[in-house]
């Protein structure tokens, strides 16, 4: 479903925004710090665009995606400690470096702070990134909450991360929007009873968005912003 500038999302007091894909372009640090740890493994490396097909399920799955372009699955499991360990320390030492804020990201959260809507992170990618990297963009300000993939026992698809937030607000499920660029964002928002919009140039795992189940898909996220009444 496509949102209209005439669609309207009424009674919402919160949104929860992803990040990876939905407000930063993080592509550009995944690329590099893969292909260091690739390197550091003996292995040649890996076009950008095939790696956003591996982003969106966390940390463990993309350095088992990676691996797997090369291994079968038994040795993916040997390698993947070794891989892990080297991925991070790369990872830790550009985080930020290469990615951009999205265009629309800053008006968008501005224009939901002064519909006083409340906010929320939820990511996929460690806390001990995800925050650093909203600080050195300047995002961190607009959050009461960021919840990154191993804040919580359970991460995105699963709607606990989500429920998680609710509760932090105080909100029914049905008074939060969960906005994202992929499957996993939808897929957790319709198990919380949240609502859900997507954004289409994000990373839904090489898959097209509008094959995603949402209430609507926007180019930006002042969009979305736009389309957000209390």
């Amino acid at each position: 479903m496509t949102a209209r500038p005439s669609l309207l999302l009424t009674g919402i007091r919160a949104a929860i925004i992803d990040l990876d894909g939905t407000m930063v372009d993080t592509a550009p640090d995944f690329h590099v710090a893969i292909n260091r740890m690739r390197a550091d493994l003996g292995l040649g490396a890996l076009e950008i665009d095939t790696i956003k097909d591996f982003v969106g399920k966390g940390t463990e799955n993309l350095m088992r995606r990676v691996l797997a372009v090369d291994y079968p699955p038994e040795q993916v499991e040997q390698h993947f400690p070794a891989a892990l360990i080297s991925y991070q320390r790369h990872y830790h030492a550009i985080n930020g470096e290469y990615s951009t804020v999205y265009p629309g990201v800053r008006a968008g959260l501005q224009v939901l702070q002064e519909k006083k809507l409340r906010l929320a992170c939820v990511t996929n990618k460690p806390i001990a990134f995800a925050t650093p990297l909203l600080e050195k963009t300047g995002l961190l300000p607009f959050f009461e909450i960021v919840y990154g993939g191993d804040s919580l026992p359970k991460k995105k698809p699963d709607p606990a991360p989500l429920l998680q937030v609710c509760a932090d607000f105080d909100l029914q499920p049905a008074q939060v929007v969960a906005i994202g660029d992929s499957s996993n964002d939808a897929q957790a928002a319709r198990a919380a009873g949240c609502r859900v919009l997507n954004v289409p140039y994000g990373y839904n795992h090489g898959q097209p968005i509008q094959d995603v189940d949402s209430d609507g898909i926007v180019a930006t996220l002042l969009d979305a912003a736009h389309l957000i009444s209390a």
